[in-house]
């Protein structure tokens, strides 16, 4: 969806005209494949083509006399122009670093990248393929009108300012009154309430269903046309997706439950769009539990990509058949039973792929609105789950209880989370700063592991950084140093002989202490004496 190619060129196929009746005309496949391989073919010739001049050539150009010229103009070169050239490119590079980074920060997008579109690829033999059939004025107008509005809705996703893209939107259909991305965009930027957001949807999804229609019937004829399907294909989905999610919210459950299963039918691949958690979601609110379990039996596969999601629904799951009459004390005097095992296994199998959900369920840390884009096990991804999830375990009597009581011993059985996992991979160590720029920043981004160091290095530092300062000012200010080191002994001299001096008091428990080493002293001679005859 974020990708502006995929969806601005998919109003390319709203604009072209239906695809040809086959056997009327011939296919394009042989023919681009041909010139492809004649382009090739000519490049090659003409390489050799110049080589073959400049052998020709070299007795009247004098190339050999002129390149020993450049070789002892490279040799008499001396260093300081090296540096020179370093410098002078160094600095002509952290200008366009600059330059490019206030261009995209403006724009959204790199000023290199949108001239090397614009203008190189025209000059390089790279433009778009047209849709429909040479040969006819019509046809190269809609092909025309077909590129402009391919060009639009790819600046309108790629604007970082929303009532640009809005803006942009609007021209789009004004060029093309079908085109399926522009009411996508529209629904998602303009639209204030789900009920509006749905009329567009609805709009979108009349024109994105035509434009697929089209895009069936010439897929097979060259390269360009299959990958126009592929990207018609994910606009229809997407549409559906988001118009199922638009009656979940208005209260149509049901609707939406049919609408997502239908998806995942029509279109099995497409799991990266998660269309089976919008349904695991849906079915939670309907408390059909029999068919959350049917859609985790399919897709909480060892070889499919997990989710906060899938791990955590199947913890529930299982916690739901033994949490109404767990109770700690209980457990501590009999031990856990089977069922009990299997739910805080499933605990804590969710809480190593996710360690920061636990939080938020159990209300430990305040949430926040979802962010619009997550990181797989971030606190982004805790914050989503916990907060479309959180009534579904409220739901369940006495399941946040049992989460509270173990989802902590999760991390006895991975003490170094970053090294090693136990059911996942190693816990990946970017997340933080990950989630720091897809969250806001008066929301206290959740940390795993906890970067704590013991007391002991802090004061090692401390003392080794002090002990490097005193060396480095001695060494620095030698006198002033050693003025400085008397004057701290003459202080400590006057300091004890205030305390001993004053009054007698010091001399006299001096004599004390005295009388009291020579009594026991006699004491251990009596008592030595005295042993050989006991």
């Amino acid at each position: 969806m974020a990708d502006g190619d995929g969806l601005g060129e998919a109003a390319t196929a709203t604009a072209s005209p239906p695809a040809p009746a086959p056997g009327l005309s011939p296919s394009h496949g042989w023919r681009e494949r041909l010139r492809a391989g004649l382009a090739g073919t000519g490049a090659s010739l003409w390489f050799v083509a110049g080589l073959g001049l400049l052998y020709a050539l070299r007795v009247p150009l004098r190339l050999c006399e002129n390149l020993a010229a450049v070789t002892v103009f490279l040799n008499s070169l001396t260093p300081k122009f090296y540096v020179a050239l370093t410098g002078t490119s160094s600095l002509i590079s952290g200008l366009i670093f600059i330059f490019e980074w206030w261009y995209f920060h403006k724009h959204g997008t790199s000023f290199i990248e949108q001239v090397s579109v614009s203008h190189l690829r025209p000059l390089m033999g790279g433009t778009e393929s047209s849709i429909s059939e040479p040969g006819s004025s019509s046809s190269n107008r809609e092909s025309e009108t077909s590129r402009q509005n391919l060009s639009v809705m790819q600046k309108a996703w790629r604007e970082r300012n929303p009532p640009a893209r809005i803006k942009a939107a609007y021209q789009a259909l004004e060029l093309n009154n079908d085109c399926a991305t522009a009411y996508v965009l529209l629904a998602e930027e303009e639209a204030t309430t789900i009920v509006d957001a749905e009329r567009l949807f609805k709009q979108a999804l009349k024109a994105g269903e035509t434009i697929y229609r089209r895009s069936q019937q010439c897929q097979h004829q060259s390269p360009q046309h299959e990958a126009q399907l592929r990207r018609d294909t994910n606009v229809l989905v997407y549409i559906k997706r988001r118009l199922a999610m638009c009656a979940r919210k208005l209260g149509r459950i049901r609707e939406a439950v049919k609408i997502m299963r239908d998806l995942m039918k029509e279109f099995p691949p497409l799991t990266m769009l998660n269309i089976h958690e919008n349904l695991l979601e849906s079915l939670l609110e309907l408390q059909a539990y029999a068919d959350v379990q049917a859609v985790l039996a399919k897709y909480d596969d060892i070889s499919l990509p997990k989710s906060a999601a899938i791990c955590y629904t199947a913890a529930l799951l299982k916690t739901r058949t033994v949490s109404d009459k767990f109770s700690p004390e209980t457990a501590s005097r009999r031990g856990l039973s089977t069922a009990e095992i299997n739910a805080v296994e499933a605990i804590h199998r969710a809480v190593e792929f996710n360690p920061h959900v636990p939080k938020y369920l159990l209300e430990m840390k305040s949430l926040i609105l979802p962010p619009e884009h997550i990181l797989k096990r971030g606190d982004s991804e805790a914050i989503a789950y916990a907060f479309f999830h959180l009534q579904h375990w409220k739901r369940i009597e006495g399941a946040l209880n049992l989460l509270q009581c173990t989802w902590e011993g999760t991390f006895r059985m991975i003490p170094y989370p970053l090294e090693k996992g136990h059911l996942f991979y190693p816990y990946p160590s970017c997340t933080e700063t990950a989630d720091r720029e897809l969250l806001p920043t008066f929301h206290h981004v959740s940390v795993y592991p906890k970067k704590e160091l013991p007391f002991f290095i802090h004061f090692t530092a401390g003392l080794c950084s002090s002990t490097a300062m005193i060396a480095l000012l001695t060494h620095q200010f030698p006198e002033i140093m050693g003025v400085f080191a008397k004057a701290e002994t003459v202080k400590l001299g006057s300091l004890r002989i205030s305390i001993w001096s004053p009054g007698g008091e010091a001399q006299s428990t001096m004599r004390c202490l005295k009388r009291l080493r020579s009594f026991h002293g006699k004491n251990r001679k009596g008592i030595g004496n005295r042993a050989p005859a006991e």
